[in-house]
């Protein structure tokens, strides 16, 4: 491993640490709780289909040294535009839903009175402070610890659940059924976030370049993507973990997680500590925090920053023109829209994750195809671009996607 390749590592583990949160902690667990090892080939299927369009980000940060909203810029107005719609339209319930999972954790961690939507003003605030003093590097170096910690953590429960076996009740044990609206919505909010939301990927070309500009290099393809594929097929079977543990330790028990973020985070706990043993309670609850604070962290600053040169293209007022004030507007707004959601959905954190990631769900074919147009632009150097082969792959991961999400509207609005 040369010493280039450690200057360009970083931004494939801030693409885990946004991604390993809600759909890992919360719907991993959940589809192993409620249907065993069911849905594991779907897991699987999902991560393979999206595969192109997270690499996509990495590959268009090392070709041009912009990030994808440059990209999607050059394509026409239309595209950026399209994106700003979908963010703005995304982006207060996302960041409600992996807010109210950090409180629901502080809350049971900390045994505190406080009510959840009081610890969630607290830690937005928090992680405001956080982003106005700190920089992109502590952010960066943070994230190698977190993902480390969890990683860890979760090798030795899942080793230790599986020496207990797989023993599910009959009677207490669901069978996934096609035909019921509840696993098809399910279904439909588990696959949104597996493994994170296509938005990551301008995220993470954000941070791509954000490295670059931080250590002076500009990595060659090879050591970009590699950055990337260890976050990815790290944040894959980190997945397998958490369904693994929930189809282990709770499927066919008769026991459900609650919808209630406090009551949830104590279950996904006793998960961890009833397969390892009691004494790991401590290490246990400081891994799980540290993941979804980080979540919450990088998606906060992530729509920032990103909202400023959508912004900027936007409005052609504003071009050449110090705007750094965007970068707080959106903080701001952000955060104020996240927490009117949370008052409202406070009592139920299963209904606000599930809003989330049905959204994602059905706006991920037009990302994925904004991301394959931008890195097969003319002005992309040739050894850049995706190969045949993968440009095949994309080609079908986007009609899958939009299949995929255009039956779900039919089932929802016609046949539901």
């Amino acid at each position: 491993m040369n010493k280039n390749f450690i200057k360009s590592l970083g931004p494939g583990l801030l693409w885990a640490g946004a991604a390993v949160g809600v759909s890992h902690l919360v719907q991993s667990t959940r589809a192993g709780a409620n249907f065993g090892f069911y849905l594991v080939g779907i897991l699987i299927f999902v991560n393979a289909i999206k595969y192109p369009f997270f690499e996509f980000a990495p590959r268009y940060a090392a070709a041009t040294g912009n990030n994808l909203i440059s990209g999607y810029n050059k394509i026409g107005k239309w595209a950026i535009a399209l994106y700003a719609f979908f963010t703005f339209a995304t982006m207060f319930t996302i960041q409600a839903a992996v807010t109210i999972v950090t409180a629901g954790l502080i809350k049971n961690i900390l045994n505190t009175e406080l009510d959840v939507t009081t610890i969630s003003l607290l830690l937005l605030l928090g992680t405001m402070a956080i982003l106005i003093i700190g920089k992109f590097s502590v952010l960066d170096k943070l994230m190698k610890f977190i993902i480390l910690a969890l990683t860890l953590s979760l090798i030795i429960a899942v080793i230790s659940a599986f020496s207990h076996g797989f023993n599910p009740n009959p009677e207490f044990a669901t069978v996934f059924n096609w035909g019921t609206a509840t696993h098809i919505a399910f279904l439909i909010a588990f696959v949104g976030w597996m493994p994170a939301p296509i938005d990551v990927s301008v995220w993470h070309s954000y941070w791509s370049v954000e490295k670059q500009k931080d250590t002076g290099y500009r990595p060659k393809l090879k050591e970009a993507l590699l950055d990337f594929k260890i976050g990815y097929i790290g944040t894959a079977f980190l997945a397998l973990g958490f369904l693994s543990l929930g189809a282990l330790l709770m499927y066919g028990t008769g026991e459900q997680l609650s919808p209630k973020g406090g009551v949830f985070a104590g279950q996904v706990i006793s998960l961890f500590t009833k397969s390892i043993g009691s004494w790991s309670y401590p290490i246990i609850a400081i891994a799980a925090l540290a993941t979804m604070f980080s979540t919450t962290l990088t998606c906060l600053d992530a729509y920032s920053k990103v909202l400023k040169p959508t912004t900027e293209y936007l409005t052609p007022g504003l071009k050449g023109k110090n705007n750094s004030w965007l970068v707080w507007f959106w903080l701001i707004i952000v955060v104020t829209g996240a927490l009117l959601l949370i008052y409202v959905f406070a009592s139920s954190m299963a209904t606000m994750v599930d809003i989330a990631t049905t959204l994602s769900f059905i706006t991920a074919p037009v990302l994925a195809f904004l991301n394959y147009k931008a890195v097969t632009a003319k002005h992309i150097n040739y050894k850049y671009k995706p190969k045949k082969l993968l440009k095949i792959y994309a080609i079908i991961g986007i009609i899958f996607l939009s299949a995929f999400s255009i039956g779900f509207l039919i089932w929802k609005f016609f046949l539901n």
